[in-house]
C-alpha cells in the first residue's frame, strides 16, 4: 500500500481554500490528507493518531467520516480538473468542491496503529455535481463505505464574497 499519494490534488489548491481541518496542507492542527490517482480509482492514505481513539485499539469514528469526506471532494476535483484536460501539477488551478451530502456506512471496528487507505469511484452526475463512492480499509479489511456528493465551489465564495 502507498504511503501516501505521490501527487495530490490538495496540494495545489489555492491558499485561501487550504485550511479545511480534514485536508487543507496550511492547517499546522489538521489531518492534512491527500488524494491522487491510482488508475481510474482515487486513493487517500491515512494513519491516524494515538488521540483519534474511540475505544483502546480501534479509531474514533469521526475521522473515518472526515477521511470519506475529503476524500470524496478531492476526487470530485481531480475529476473534473481531468475533464477540463489538465492534471496534477500542470500549473493550472483545480477546482475546489464542497460537501452537499455524505453517508457514512461503517462494516468493521478500524483498528488503530495501521494505514488506512480510502479509495473512491467517481460518478459524474451534473457538470458541478459528482458523486463519490468510497471504500475505507486497514491492510485489507474493508472497516467503511461511505459516500459524498460533492458540488463545485460557488463563485461567490472563490471571490471572497460570501453575502446573499
Amino acid at each position: 500500500m502507498e504511503k501516501t499519494a505521490t501527487e495530490a490534488i490538495q496540494d495545489h489548491y489555492p491558499d485561501d481554500f487550504a485550511w479545511c481541518y480534514g485536508c487543507g496542507r496550511l492547517n499546522e492542527t489538521g489531518h492534512h490528507f491527500r488524494t491522487g490517482w491510482q488508475g481510474e480509482k482515487t486513493v487517500t492514505v491515512y494513519t491516524p493518531e494515538k488521540e483519534h481513539t474511540a475505544v483502546p485499539g480501534f479509531v474514533y469514528g469521526g475521522v473515518i467520516a472526515s477521511l470519506i469526506d475529503c476524500h470524496g471532494t478531492g476526487s470530485a476535483s481531480l475529476a473534473l480538473h481531468r475533464k477540463n484536460g489538465h492534471h496534477i501539477g500542470d500549473g493550472s488551478q483545480p477546482p475546489r468542491f464542497v460537501t452537499a451530502s455524505l453517508h457514512v456506512d461503517f462494516m468493521k471496528p478500524t483498528p488503530q496503529d495501521i494505514p488506512l487507505q480510502a479509495v473512491g469511484t467517481i460518478e459524474e452526475i451534473h457538470p458541478k455535481k459528482w458523486k463519490v463512492h468510497t471504500e475505507v480499509f486497514a491492510d485489507d479489511m474493508l472497516c467503511a463505505r461511505g459516500e459524498v456528493v460533492a458540488v463545485v465551489m460557488p463563485s461567490n465564495f472563490l471571490s471572497g464574497n460570501t453575502e446573499k
